[in-house]
């Protein structure tokens, strides 16, 4: 099979590291790179493709202007640093895209906003209207509040919820390597280059790799997991080379790179949402006739759950799972935690007399559920 070509994709979404965007010795934007990239920004546009940035760098921006050279900071030490460091980087990408003729667009994001149905939807027209409108959206995730959202990758998924959010055709993870290797060739001599993934199975997620030192937080595994949230999707991906000049033209004149096929399957925009959604808040454990009934296609009675974890609303995500702890399938509870552990191995005409009100029949419904 042949992989997927830039040049045909309509909309498109770059994830760029802050490895890629800080020069290390100054602590300073690189101008000159991004410039290049907004140069191939602008050759895409003019190809009729829309484009979308999603740029990490915020806190290495500000870290030397702020005295927090050190590797390990605090969590409010690097929510202070993404307050003073996303203006600088903000400011970068609107005098580069400007020197090309289009408008920077600044969202900021955090995971919960690609989790809860209501910002989700509200994002992607948010995002939907400024692509119609011409303009360049610039992401980052919102590091001055988010907590548990500052961490290992974080930017990767986002890119990839992205993707997800406003159904892109391709998503382009700039990297400091030109692809997935079948091992780190930094230690293996026998490594070898993989130019095309059709599935990202556990053997590929096993090629996952370490995060590299220095600013950067992402590593190969991350991007393999942005990898799986886009295909699901049905959303190509590519694992490309960013470090020298013009990055997307070089892919476009056939530079070497990894691309991942988007499952065949596709999703609607709410399976989508509901497969990539990163921190289900609770699990419900099935029996095995309710996991042979989800396997067929049916919708998760209370009778087949045997326990209830977590804490969590109605309308939030769950993980389905079985007696052995694998999972099953992930979906929306239409009860809350609360209601649901009342009314587990129950069958669903007693749920009125349990609860005093009467409910969905299921907890789980199969138009709400995406199996795993």
């Amino acid at each position: 099979m042949l992989p997927p070509d830039l040049a045909t994709a309509r909309r498109i979404v770059v994830k760029i590291g802050s490895a890629l965007v800080v020069d290390p010795e100054t602590a300073a934007p690189r101008a000159d790179w991004l410039a290049s990239v907004a140069q191939d920004a602008a050759r895409l546009r003019a190809g009729g493709a829309e484009v979308v940035l999603v740029s990490s760098g915020a806190v290495a921006l500000a870290r030397h202007a702020l005295g927090l050279t050190r590797r390990a900071l605090r969590l409010e030490e690097k929510q202070a640093a993404a307050a003073v460091g996303q203006i600088r980087l903000a400011g970068a990408w609107e005098h580069a895209l400007a020197a090309h003729g289009m408008t920077a667009a600044q969202i900021l994001l955090t995971l919960e906003d690609s989790e809860a149905r209501r910002r989700y939807l509200n994002a992607r027209e948010t995002l939907r209207t400024l692509l119609g409108l011409g303009c360049v959206p610039v992401i980052n995730e919102n590091d001055t509040v988010a907590t548990a959202e500052i961490r290992f990758g974080d930017n990767d998924r986002l890119a990839a919820r992205v993707a997800e959010m406003i159904e892109a055709d391709a998503l382009v993870l700039l990297s400091d390597i030109d692809g997935l290797y079948t091992a780190d060739p930094r230690r293996d001599p026998e490594a070898r280059h993989l130019p095309l993934v059709e599935r990202v199975t556990e053997e590929i997620m096993a090629m996952g790799g370490e995060p590299p030192p220095g600013y950067s937080s992402g590593g190969m595994r991350t991007k393999l997991i942005a990898a799986r949230i886009a295909t699901g999707a049905g959303c190509a991906m590519a694992i490309a080379l960013g470090s020298a000049p013009n990055p997307l033209s070089a892919m476009l004149a056939g530079a070497r790179a990894t691309w991942f096929l988007p499952a065949p399957e596709g999703r609607s925009a709410r399976k989508s949402w509901i497969a990539g959604s990163l921190a289900p808040l609770g699990r419900l454990v099935v029996d095995d006739g309710a996991a042979r009934a989800l396997a067929d296609g049916r919708s998760l009675l209370p009778a087949g759950v045997r326990e209830v974890e977590g804490r969590f609303d109605r309308g939030d995500p769950v993980s389905v799972r079985d007696s052995e702890g694998r999972e099953l399938a992930r979906g929306l509870s239409a009860y809350d935690s609360e209601s649901a552990r009342r009314i587990a191995g129950r069958r669903s005409a007693e749920i009125e007399a349990i609860l005093g009100w009467r409910g969905r029949d299921v907890i789980v419904h199969r138009d709400d559920m995406v199996l795993i």
